[in-house]
């Protein structure tokens, strides 16, 4: 919009066309006055002048003066070569010049000539504006800063003292990346002259205040290529919504032209469409200028700003008759100002002639001087014989004289009227050719007006297929449009069972999911709890096997007497008793300890969900009482607690654990548990003996059965103990107490 230097662009341009034209018929300062309100008033000169004279006394930033020098880092961008201006401007009325400069940023307007008082310690952050409507709705920004300016220089320095407040950011894509819309206002008031030409018309019903706004529209952008993250992205998301809300309105304005609708405009919907609604409303003229990058990565953006520039030529928006001024005689200021100046110099010339103007001698005049003049008429005496004679005498002379002319007039007569002949024969020749030509211009004209009345009906008859041909296009518009929609709606749907569809999938998918895992739970649980029974089952027939062997294999040697399982179970091993819990854990607070004489009692908590083990070794609590699940009256009447947990190993085998601990009356009333040690009971299968289906080899000798039945022996009789008090946590220490055999 500003250029480059040597090469002004858009903006300078435009202020030297309107400073160009209006140059001689400006006001002075303050003349005119902008209010609040989007209105002008004006002002006298007496109030203008003491109006300057007060801005002049109070320290405030002064408008920038066009004497002063030009800042050079602009000065080369308003030079500018072409000299253009309007010629048809008013030349009764005086105008003035007001600019202002905006920007909307994330949807909110800013005014870059507003002077912030700086406060070095927390600087305020600028506050944003609001718009307003006018009393003939044209919406304007409320409190906006505009400065009268006088001079192509003046109204750029302005410009470039805001430029430097607009906000920009560096992106992928750009170094100095606009991150706002900026708009440049430039409005232009203009009042006639009274009916003496001298003073400014004091009437505000005659002021017309006219407005020029150039918008430099931030880019469009894409984060997939400019990266852009945290502010910059939302500033992005803010741009590319205005400018989407631009396209829409201009879609729609498109759409009631071409079809005749009335559908509400969104204009609301963004600052910059809003700001500017007056325009495509009818009260002004739009042009759009449309920047190209030629590289081919911006293919694509560049297709679609065409597209959309090409959308935009066929809006049309219809500009209201501009209204007369007033009545008053045109062409005033000059007739009065040469009035003046012809006045002061016939003051100058002191008493001349008013009229000064020399009187031109007739013909009749200038023919009778040429006569000698006649002597004295007069006769004083009876016998004066010399006045008559020289009466006489110029008598003579005068009638020779005017014989002489009237021959001389004769000839000339005769002369002038040859010429006339020569003159009237030539002009009947050339009238004659002018005939003739003009006879061959008619048939041509008559030819042409033959063609023309053939390229007429043509024309009609054209107009007549194109208007078939509009009705057609509109028909298949409509019926396009119906289609689209009709398409549009029905892709929608798709997409809704489409996603409805993958929403049952992924729900079906997480039920057979979960019902999978469900079962193959329930399968891993009853394959282990199968496994369980048969190898019990396995266990039981082995050991009735043996027990079989040992009586069929007794006569043969005399063996010194076993002691039988029922023996064994009658006598259970004697198991150790547990160390007491490490100092480490953390103790219950003990309260009301019941004394150790009575006996200690037990409270055996085995689950319902806990199944059999049918194995020798089975955990014997004396003085026990035996519940399903845990109360407070049993615990009441027991000091001592011990749950039976039952889960499996990861061999796949049963796997025991017996969770120990001590009974304390609270404080409340009731009982408390602590936990001091655990024991694992654990079975296992037999390793190191393999079954065989039939005794196809012959008997073992009678080592090998003494050695399987001490295997058997010692596995029945392994004790698992775990004791408390270890410092990396619960330790596990196995003691093995074979049974010793009778003599």
């Amino acid at each position: 919009m500003t250029g480059s230097p040597g090469d002004g662009g858009l903006l300078p341009r435009c202020l030297d066309m309107i400073f160009n034209s209006i140059g001689p018929f400006q006001a002075k300062r303050f003349v005119f006055k902008l209010d609040d309100k989007n209105g002008v008033d004006v002002q006298c000169e007496v109030d203008a002048l003491l109006e300057r004279q007060k801005r002049d006394a109070v320290p405030v930033p002064k408008t920038p003066s066009a004497r002063r020098q030009i800042d050079p880092e602009f000065a080369d961008m308003i030079n500018v070569q072409d000299h253009c201006k309007v010629e048809e401007v008013d030349e009764d009325n005086v105008y003035s010049v007001f600019v202002s400069y905006i920007e909307i940023y994330n949807n909110y307007i800013y005014d870059l000539l507003e002077e912030a008082p700086f406060e070095p310690i927390k600087p305020k952050p600028p506050q944003s504006k609001i718009l307003r409507e006018d009393q003939n709705h044209n919406m304007y920004v409320m409190g906006c800063t505009e400065v009268e300016v006088k001079s192509t220089e003046e109204a750029f320095e302005v410009f470039w003292r805001g430029q430097k407040k607009r906000r920009i950011a560096n992106t992928q894509l750009n170094r100095e990346s606009s991150r706002s819309h900026s708009v440049f206002i430039i409005k232009l008031a203009q009042a006639p002259l009274d009916a003496d030409g001298d003073n400014v018309l004091q009437e505000k019903e005659q002021i017309t205040l006219s407005q020029l706004s150039l918008v430099d529209l931030a880019g469009s952008e894409r984060t997939n290529r400019t990266k852009a993250e945290g502010n910059r992205l939302r500033e992005a998301g803010n741009i590319n919504q205005s400018l989407m809300t631009l396209r829409t309105c201009i879609e729609v304005l498109r759409e009631n032209q071409m079809y005749g609708t009335n559908k509400m405009v969104p204009y609301r919907d963004s600052k910059l469409t809003h700001l500017f609604k007056n325009y495509f409303d009818g009260e002004g003229k739009v042009r759009m200028i449309v920047c190209v990058n030629p590289k081919a990565e911006d293919y694509e953006e560049s297709l679609q700003v065409m597209r959309f520039a090409e959308m935009t030529q066929e809006v049309e928006v219809a500009r209201p008759v501009d209204r007369p001024l007033c009545g008053l005689t045109p062409g005033r200021r000059y007739r009065n100002q040469a009035f003046r100046e012809e006045l002061s110099r016939k003051l100058e010339l002191r008493g001349g002639p008013i009229n000064g103007e020399t009187e031109e001698q007739s013909a009749s005049e200038i023919f009778l001087q040429n006569f000698p003049p006649l002597p004295s008429c007069e006769l004083l005496d009876v016998n004066d014989d010399q006045t008559l004679p020289k009466l006489i005498e110029v008598l003579e002379k005068r009638h020779k004289l005017r014989q002489t002319l009237s021959e001389e007039f004769a000839k000339n007569m005769l002369a002038f009227k040859t010429v006339l002949q020569e003159f009237d024969s030539s002009v009947a020749s050339k009238e004659n050719y002018i005939q003739g030509k003009l006879s061959e211009k008619e048939k041509t004209i008559a030819g042409q007006k033959m063609e023309l009345e053939r390229l007429e009906k043509k024309i009609k008859t054209l107009e007549y297929k194109i208007e078939i041909l509009e009705k057609t296009t509109t028909i298949y518009e409509e019926d396009k449009r119906n289609l689209q929609q009709e398409l549009e709606s029905k892709s929608q749907k798709l997409q809704r069972q489409a996603s409805d569809k993958r929403r049952l999938e992924a729900r079906l998918q997480g039920m057979v999911a979960e019902t999978t895992m469900k079962w193959e739970k329930e399968c891993e649980r009853r394959v282990a709890a199968k496994q369980l029974e048969m190898q019990n089952k396995l266990w039981v027939k082995d050991e009735k096997l043996k027990q079989l062997k040992a009586i069929v294999t007794e006569p043969k040697k005399e063996k010194p007497e076993r002691p039988s399982r029922e023996r064994d179970r009658e006598k259970p091993v004697q198991r150790s008793v547990s160390p007491s819990p490490a100092p480490n854990v953390p103790p219950v607070r003990l309260r009301h300890r019941r004394s150790r004489s009575a006996g200690e009692r037990w409270v055996d908590h085995k689950p319902p969900s806990n199944l059999p083990t049918e194995t020798v070794m089975q955990p014997h609590v004396p003085h026990a009482i035996t519940v399903a699940a845990a109360s407070e009256k049993a615990l009441a009447k027991c000091d001592k607690y011990m749950l039976t947990h039952q889960e499996l190993a990861s061999d796949g085998e049963i796997e025991t654990k017996l969770i120990k601990g001590d009974v304390f009356k609270t404080r409340g009333g009731g009982q408390a548990v602590q936990f001091t040690e655990i024991e694992t009971l654990k079975q296992e299968s037999p390793t190191g003996r393999k079954r065989r289906s039939s005794p196809s080899h012959p008997d073992p000798p009678e080592d090998a059965m003494d050695s399987e039945w001490t295997d058997v022996e010692t596995r029945c009789s392994v004790a698992v103990e775990m004791r408390a008090g270890s410092a990396l946590g619960p330790g596990y220490q196995h003691h093995a107490q074979p049974k010793r055999r009778k003599p």
